[in-house]
């Protein structure tokens, strides 16, 4: 049996990349939809009540930011604690290969 397959079978290497990709994908995803309706709102202030209609769709528009936001968070988290997996997996296997 060589070095490398003591250090981590095949498949879950393939499993370890193909989730970190999931995971950065949605991610990315989540960023886009966060940006296209970011930038269809207005920092304006309504004084009068003939813009009540805008008014409306600019707090529609802040609502949905508002929760995106936090799952675009957790998944920039996740996605650096899957970085954070495959770099210490790869260390792992460096100072195995090295050292033995």
């Amino acid at each position: 049996m060589d070095k490398e397959a003591k250090i981590m079978p095949t498949g879950l290497v393939l499993t370890m990349w193909i989730v970190w990709a999931s995971v950065v994908v949605i991610t990315a995803a989540l960023y886009m939809y966060r940006s296209s309706l970011a930038k269809n709102e207005d920092g304006q202030v309504f004084l009068d009540e003939a813009f009540a209609h805008e008014k409306a769709m600019q707090n529609e528009i802040v609502t949905r930011i508002n929760k995106v936001e936090p799952m675009a968070h957790a998944g920039m988290i996740a996605t650096a604690v899957m970085s954070g997996i495959v770099v210490v997996y790869y260390l792992y296997a460096a100072y195995v290969s090295l050292f033995g």
